[in-house]
């Protein structure tokens, strides 16, 4: 099975990157985690992204805040697909991360999930490794098929409180 790669631009990023880590072991899916920032170290970013796929790397996903260019830095050294999560921070409350992660220029594309969305991002991963395995593949199904029927006990349960 092929790894997910986990980048995060500071260690602050660890608590929301830790809901990835979470997700990823629910689906048996192996991972390695790095703190690479895109300004701070650049070259040890771009090496990793260059040698991921060689290294047995599927998919990478890239946590930062601020000006969060990781993603699009890791994205420019790689054709493996790169999930960007944009970290909330104390200023602009993450829309800045947001737009830096999103505003991609064409031919380098970076898949985004929502500001602090790493169980998503995660979630998306899984997805892209899916394609070729289908263990993966029946995981998901399962746990939509299982969401699905919790949403519906809730409305059974709301409907007999209504209607009872």
């Amino acid at each position: 099975m092929k790894k997910v790669g986990i980048l995060m631009g500071s260690a602050s990023d660890l608590p929301v990157v830790e809901k990835a880590f979470a997700t990823l072991k629910e689906y048996g899916v192996p991972y390695e985690a790095h703190v690479y920032s895109a300004h701070r170290t650049p070259v040890e970013a771009r090496d990793f992204a260059l040698s991921a796929r060689e290294r047995g790397f599927g998919v990478l996903i890239c946590a930062a805040g601020m000006a969060a260019h990781l993603a699009g830095a890791v994205a420019a050294n790689t054709t493996l697909p790169v999930i960007g999560i944009p970290c909330k921070s104390s200023v602009l409350d993450g829309m800045d991360a947001l737009l830096s992660t999103v505003m991609m220029p064409p031919g380098i594309p970076v898949a985004t999930v929502a500001v602090n969305g790493a169980q998503n991002a995660a979630l998306l991963a899984v997805e892209i490794l899916a394609v070729s395995d289908g263990t993966l593949a029946a995981k998901l199904d399962a746990a939509r098929a299982a969401g699905a029927e919790k949403v519906l006990r809730a409305d059974a349960e709301l409907q007999a409180d209504l209607n009872g």
